[in-house]
């Protein structure tokens, strides 16, 4: 495993916090015991924290509620839509259920609904191959075909690999279309990110997410305070945009 790898394992709670206690059993049998019994509370803080559904609710609504959705029928027109590769919690309804491919909504989805309310004629996919394989463009184009896009409204940029390379790349394609007023399709949660990304290349996208998956959901003896590993495992997900906020914050890409 690469140090990259390592680094990117320790943004999911559970694997930090074991990480955090193994560290404290080395520092107390090197009788480093006032260090490691610090480290040993902030580990069990952690992961206690993570696996509340209020703490999901707080953090990531945060992010969430940033951009609000709204029904493709009450967007803006625009020029093309821009839609970015990605997934968060395979487009689930929302976090605290079970997955529902039924309810699912993923952004391609949403991108087909705005194509389909004529907000705009054209549609552009941003998203390189993440394993060697098919690039996200390519499949996200794939997707939006059998939603009723033709291929003739799609353009596929395959180069990014990052949210910063997707505003990068995108703002060639769009000034090389004479594209000015364009609206941006990704997850609820990953928005805020994509947002100051595309304003950082000199854009002014309009912001179109697909709905909010961190509520709360229907059921009534839903428990905000009671420990819950679908909001753990969850977890990683809210952390990764506060952590790349704060990078490419400090790099200048936002």
């Amino acid at each position: 495993m690469t140090i990259t790898a390592f680094l990117g394992n320790l943004l999911i709670p559970l694997n930090l916090s074991v990480t955090l206690l193994v560290l404290a059993l080395l520092l107390f049998i090197l009788r480093w015991r006032k260090t490691a019994g610090i480290l040993t509370a902030g580990a069990l803080a952690w992961v206690l924290f993570w696996s509340l559904p209020t703490s999901s609710l707080w953090a990531g609504g945060l992010l969430e509620q940033r951009y609000s959705h709204r029904p493709a029928a009450s967007m803006p027109t625009a020029q093309a839509i821009v839609v970015l590769g990605g997934n968060s919690a395979n487009g689930r309804r929302n976090w605290f259920e079970p997955y529902d491919r039924d309810t699912a909504i993923v952004r391609t989805d949403t991108a087909a609904q705005l194509y389909a309310a004529d907000r705009a004629p054209l549609v552009i996919v941003s998203g390189a191959a993440l394993d060697g394989g098919q690039s996200e463009a390519v499949m996200m184009a794939a997707a939006l075909e059998r939603d009723g896009v033709p291929a003739q409204a799609i353009i596929k940029e395959n180069q990014s690999d990052t949210t910063r390379e997707n505003a990068v790349y995108t703002a060639r394609l769009l000034r090389d279309q004479g594209i000015e007023r364009f609206l941006l399709v990704t997850s609820a949660l990953h928005m805020p990110r994509s947002m100051a990304s595309f304003q950082k290349q000199g854009l002014n996208p309009i912001a179109a997410p697909s709905p909010p998956q961190i509520v709360v959901p229907d059921d009534p003896d839903f428990a905000f305070w009671l420990p819950n590993m679908r909001a753990l495992n969850a977890s990683r997900s809210i952390i990764k945009e506060y952590l790349g906020l704060l990078v490419y914050w400090a790099r200048g890409w936002a």
